[in-house]
Parts: structure tokens; sequence; C-alpha cells
């Protein structure tokens, strides 16, 4: 299944994946791609890189996870060289998960094996990649929120987000999200994007601050009300 790329700006680019409906983003530079987000398996990993190698004619050289949730993150396997940013979390949880809402078993094996090799760099403050040409990608961590280790990635007017932020539905807050941390979470998200900047969710349409202070008064509501 062919994967179609959205331009959100020059050399910015995101696509919703078919299954769970996450998006996976793409930042080119002149050095190479940096990938937020690692799709759910191997195979849609191969999809992802050949699908951007055809449109940028780019490997793809780092990858910054934004939580540790498999649709997210089982695919970090399947990039191979690629540096890989942020929490990756216990490969077969991801894997007992990602059968748990339907993949096949022997989907969700692949991506545990090609994860052995991977070592996943934690961002545990704000950093920043350069990918030449004078463009520079920022990260920052926002967890405890979705998960206690949230991260998001701003290049000048556009934050991805992750699953701090979601549009097709309400927010998911499972076992490892901690409801109560997540408004004050999405407080210095606002304060760091801007009130300018483009928010891509984790699932969903590309939104605008307002909507992220609407969800962040949704949540705070939800939190007290436990």
């Amino acid at each position: 299944m062919e994967t179609s790329w959205e331009e959100l700006a020059a050399g910015v680019l995101r696509t919703r994946l078919p299954g769970w409906d996450e998006t996976v983003g793409a930042i080119a530079g002149p050095r190479g791609v940096l990938l937020i987000d690692a799709g759910p398996s191997p195979a849609a990993a191969g999809r992802i890189r050949a699908g951007l190698r055809a449109l940028l004619g780019l490997p793809v050289r780092w990858v910054v996870l934004t939580h540790p949730h498999f649709d997210h993150a089982l695919g970090a396997g399947g990039y191979p060289g690629a540096r890989v940013f942020g929490t990756l979390g216990d490969p077969l949880e991801l894997a007992a998960d990602a059968v748990r809402h339907g993949m096949p078993e022997r989907e969700a094996a692949e991506g545990v094996a090609a994860l052995r090799g991977v070592r996943a760099r934690p961002v545990t403050g704000k950093a920043s990649l350069y990918l030449g040409g004078g463009r520079t990608v920022s990260l920052a961590p926002f967890g405890p929120a979705h998960t206690p280790h949230d991260v998001a990635v701003k290049v000048d007017r556009t934050v991805f987000t992750g699953d701090l932020v979601e549009e097709s539905g309400e927010p998911q807050a499972g076992p490892d999200a901690d409801l109560a941390a997540w408004p004050g979470a999405l407080d210095r998200l606002l304060a760091w994007g801007g009130p300018d900047a483009r928010y891509v969710p984790g699932h969903g349409a590309v939104v605008d601050a307002a909507f992220v202070a609407a969800q962040r008064t949704a949540l705070a509501a939800r939190a007290g009300a436990q």
C-alpha cells in the first residue's frame, strides 16, 4: 500500500497511516530526513522509507519517537543506520499491545526482532538536531502526560505533538498516562510552540493553538472529575 504525504511547509511533511491513523512526520534537510515516529512495524517502515526516497531523494538519518506506544514506536528497527531519539520502552510489551489491538503475531514479532540492535537516546531536556542547509530541528520532553516520556518536535512554526494532542477523537489516557499532569504539559507545549504555530497531533488533522488550549481545558476537567 503506497504512503501518501501532505506537505505542511517547505520540506516539512506528514502522513496518516492506515489502521490506527497514527501520524508520521518528516523534515528534510541536505543531510537527510528526520522522521517523527516510526510507524507500527518494519513493513510500515519500509513503505515510509521508500516513499520518502522517491519523493525527496533522501534517506532517513534520524528518528524521533514521541512516546513508547506500539503504533508509533514498534517500527523503529526498520530504519537501518538511523539515529533514534526518545524512549522505546520494552519491545515485548510493545508487541503484546500491538497484538491486543489486532496486529498479527508474526508482524509484531518481526518488530521485536528488528529492534534488537536499536539504541534509543532519551530526550531529557531541550535539544536540537542540525539537518544541514541552515535547518535546525528542536526536541523537548513534556512527560509525564499521555505517557511518562512524551516528546515534541518543532521546526519553524510547525510542532509535532505526538499523542499529547489528538484531533480525531478524545485524548486516550491509558494506564501509563498521568491525567493530572497532562494539562500542565500542554501549557508548556503552547509556550514552547507559540500562538501562531501549527500543531500536528499524533492522530487527526493539523490544529491551531486555540484547539490545543481547548483540549487542555477539557483534560483539566477530566482530571478534576477523577
